[in-house]
């Protein structure tokens, strides 16, 4: 065990146990970081009028019963009653070395490892991807990233809008337009401005229109050339989507896909299931769930509608069946719907209506990753000056290109300068996103989020090659650097204190699906990692300090180049 607060805690449960009998020996401990010390306990405040004590009667028999001479170097009483805890150097630089030496970096595997879908980014087929895809796309694919390191099966689902009445209009203007130019425009990432002169012409034109309406139930009924130029309608796009995944460097592919048509033969099914089980009724035509708790402006229970009254369905009725889907055949043990914040009523009743139906259980859960809007300067929905959404590839573009103005004074080639800037570019868009906490706002400013100090992406990238280079300079090679590890200056303590919670905030991540928690942690390490090279000299230092500060050194490394890749986030080799 690498995390020293896990260590304290079972300490300090042992120790309860054994000053105030077994029934307290599960009891939250209450570690957490101290100012006057590396940790305090504040069980003692807790405990005190369950065992009729006053807190510091408490405190004192919790000091006599603490074993942990091995692991703190003192444990005090301080205040009403808190118990402060100093772990001893050594232990410290043991731990560190043990950490360097594992090839997880103290990241400790979920037992059992669970099946975990997640459910992400989901842009609309024949229309563009806007900035307001970035945060569910880089969220999700952080997410995906970090319950694999976890040791969990994690199958991604990229729940593109691919089906639906629309596509009636959508093939019709197609057929007028003539289908390689089309294609073509839908290659190039053209699909707002297609899908907007269909809607016009169906707007103005009844001929057009009735013919859009036709298409419809040719298309889901399976007419083979209706579903052959919508097939084509969908590959085009996917082919979009694809560069734009590309550009970002997310791991979603082809074989993730898993948008709503998908799902279109399941439904009547899901329908027939929900009726048999007494969970859907009808009402007014219309057959509905009413999930207890959901009521209207007029205090009516608020109805989930599955099947519509003229028979067609919605997306309450795809959003059942994939979790029906994902519960009994893809066996999730846990769902997470990386999905924007105004969904929350629409996932708080399809997760209801789902637990009555007995889909969702203690033993499969779905929790909504609710993602809060981009805003521009002014603090509204970031959009162009015209008011409309701001194309995402454009959008990347712009940071690559402004990213490139920042190291234009760096020595580097051209070809290198390329590669440099749109991995800064990308880095520093990521972890802008990710920094902020996902269910709030956050104001796109890519000054702020391009500077090379503060909590940025470009900060930690330069923190990270500035690492390399010191192995660089030296002639070493990090892997090599696993002699020792010893405890001299107080930013040394500091910094392998600091790189000993790596493993308790990945877990953390997982558990909370929170990565601004990890984007925190590599901060403070890059931080302390800067307070310990300008205060310690690492190369040309005699033995053991010098074997001792590479590993150091390279332990620092690992856990930045891991952190960062569970975020998305590219390093490059110079910066």
């Amino acid at each position: 065990m690498f995390d020293p607060q896990l260590v304290l805690a079972e300490r300090v449960q042992q120790a309860l146990g054994s000053a105030f009998g077994s029934e307290y020996a599960d009891a939250d401990p209450l570690i957490r970081p101290s100012q006057f010390a590396d940790y305090q306990s504040n069980v003692a405040l807790s405990l005190a009028k369950r065992v009729r004590r006053s807190p510091r009667d408490v405190a004192q028999a919790l000091v006599d019963a603490i074993k942990a001479e091995d692991v703190c170097a003192s444990i005090e009483i301080s205040g009403p009653g808190f118990v402060n805890l100093t772990l001893r150097d050594d232990w410290i630089a043991a731990h560190a070395l043990r950490q360097l030496t594992d090839p997880e970096l103290g990241i400790e595997p979920n037992t059992p490892a669970e099946t975990v879908v997640v459910d992400y980014s989901a842009p609309n087929a024949a229309k563009e991807m806007h900035v307001g895809h970035l945060r569910t796309t880089i969220v999700g694919d952080c997410l995906a990233r970090v319950h694999e390191r976890l040791g969990d099966r994690v199958i991604r689902q990229n729940h593109i809008g691919d089906w639906g009445t629309q596509f009636g209009m959508l093939i019709e203007h197609l057929l007028d337009l003539g289908e390689k130019s089309t294609l073509a425009r839908l290659a190039a990432g053209e699909g707002n401005a297609f899908y907007q002169e269909a809607r016009a012409k169906f707007d103005a034109d009844p001929v057009f229109a009735e013919r859009s309406r036709r298409r419809v139930p040719l298309l889901q009924g399976g007419d083979p050339e209706s579903l052959r130029l919508w097939q084509k309608f969908i590959d085009e796009t996917v082919k979009y989507f694809n560069r734009v995944y590309g550009q970002l460097g997310v791991t979603l592919t082809d074989a993730d896909l898993a948008g709503e048509s998908m799902y279109n033969a399941m439904l009547d099914e899901t329908c027939a299931e929900l009726e048999r089980l007494g969970v859907a009724t009808m009402s007014e035509g219309a057959l509905c769930v009413f999930p207890p708790g959901f009521t209207g402006r007029d205090d009516q229970p608020l109805p989930l509608i599955i099947r519509k009254s003229d028979g067609g369905y919605g997306y309450a009725t795809t959003d059942m069946t994939a979790v029906r889907y994902r519960v009994r055949d893809l066996k999730a043990d846990r769902m997470l719907y990386v999905v924007g914040a105004d969904q929350a009523l629409h996932f708080q009743m399809i997760f209801a209506a789902a637990r009555q139906a007995g889909w969702l259980t203690d033993a499969a859960s779905a929790e909504h990753i609710k993602i809060g809007m981009v805003l521009g300067a002014d603090g509204r929905k970031f959009r162009t000056r015209s008011g409309e959404s701001v194309q995402l590839s454009a959008l990347l573009d712009e940071a690559v290109e402004r990213a490139s103005a920042v190291i234009a004074d760096r020595d580097f080639g051209e070809a290198d300068r390329e590669k440099i800037a749109r991995t800064v570019g990308m880095g520093a868009v990521k972890y802008a996103d990710l920094s902020v906490s996902h269910d709030s706002e956050y104001v796109f400013d890519f000054d702020r989020m391009l500077a090379l100090t503060g909590d940025t992406g470009p900060y930690l990238q330069y923190a990270t090659t500035r690492i390399r280079s010191i192995f660089r300079k030296g002639g070493l090679d990090p892997e090599q650097a696993r002699g020792t590890i010893e405890i001299g200056d107080p930013t040394e303590r500091a910094l392998a204190l600091q790189l000993l919670g790596f493993g308790a905030t990945v877990r953390q991540v997982g558990e909370t699906s929170e990565p601004h928690r990890l984007c925190a942690y590599l901060y403070e390490t890059a931080s302390a990692y800067t307070a310990f090279y300008e205060k310690c000299q690492v190369l040309n230092t005699p033995e053991p300090v010098l074997s001792s500060r590479l590993a150091l050194t390279a332990l620092t490394l690992g856990v930045l180049e891991t952190g960062l890749g569970l975020l998305g986030v590219p390093i490059p080799e110079r910066m």
